[in-house]
């Protein structure tokens, strides 16, 4: 299984997008600094995600979140999580 994920910044609430074949090694990564973009920037965690089958499917469904990011599009992807 291969996923695309969302995670949100404890501190900022900002958020990253990505996608991997092992979401408790990636948020890990994440998390210990061993990842460019969210190195040093506090702890992060997995508000969403979801299953696909290969991993072009999960790389492409990254690239079509990031392309709305920040917009409504984005905003109603994650409207119904209870994350803060």
């Amino acid at each position: 299984m291969f996923f695309t994920y969302i995670l949100e910044n404890n501190v900022s609430h900002r958020h990253y997008i990505g996608s991997t074949n092992d979401l408790d090694r990636r948020l890990g990564e994440h998390n210990r600094g061993q990842t460019k973009s969210t190195r040093q920037k506090g702890i992060w965690g997995l508000i969403y995600k979801e299953e696909f089958a290969t991993a072009l499917a999960a790389k492409q469904r990254e690239q079509v979140i990031k392309s709305y990011k920040g917009g409504s599009a984005f905003k109603k992807l994650i409207a119904g999580i209870v994350h803060r």
